[in-house]
């Protein structure tokens, strides 16, 4: 059950860069004018906690575990928080409405290409982005490398080591297509019968 901590590090990486991401974009993207309504920083609401900072931190905290997790079962959970987390970021502004969570606001942007951009890249694009490198980590955890199983396969001696094996006579076979044993005299035997003109 022990896995290398680097199966899960660039995943890992990934996945709490991405998390912060989520969960800061709406207080600190009014700084590039680049997020939603209000048009300032840091403005703190319960829409924003349960949109953007709830799944921002379970994808980072998940990004963590992946990323320092040693055991396969620990690293794995990781990987399922980080999934959960983003795919929150997908469904949660259309799922929220059952509790009267209305959004965090509307884009900031002018155009349609800029709301497209805000929306994508604050929900939807970002969890798919989530889920996908979470479902890579967990794909990652569940396989048993090459190296997992040569370090930890007890040595087993083997009979080409053991010059005894090798140099053992041949025991005799018993039988009726048995080969009986031929009288070594040291001299040339041949191989067919004695013929004239041979």
């Amino acid at each position: 059950m022990r896995v290398p901590r680097s199966r899960g590090a660039f995943s890992g990486v990934l996945l709490v860069l991405l998390g912060v991401w989520g969960a800061l974009l709406p207080f600190v993207g009014p700084y590039a004018h680049f997020g939603f309504h209000p048009d300032e920083t840091w403005i703190y609401g319960t829409d924003r906690l349960e949109l953007s900072i709830a799944p921002g931190a379970a994808t980072a905290l998940g990004g963590l575990v992946a990323l320092a997790g040693t055991h396969r079962v620990v690293a794995s959970v990781g990987g399922w928080l980080a999934a959960l987390g983003g795919a929150w970021f997908v469904i949660g502004t259309q799922v929220a409405v059952l509790w009267d969570v209305n959004g965090i606001g509307d884009p900031l942007g002018a155009t349609r290409g800029r709301h497209l951009a805000e929306q994508l890249s604050g929900f939807s694009a970002l969890g798919v982005v989530i889920v996908f490198l979470a479902a890579v980590a967990l794909g990652r955890f569940a396989v048993v490398g090459v190296r997992e199983t040569t370090a930890e396969a007890p040595e087993t001696p083997s009979t080409f080591k053991d010059e005894t094996a090798i140099t053992q006579p041949l025991r005799r076979s018993y039988g009726r297509y048995a080969r009986q044993p031929q009288p070594d005299d040291g001299g040339d035997r041949r191989v067919a019968p004695d013929e004239p003109g041979v």
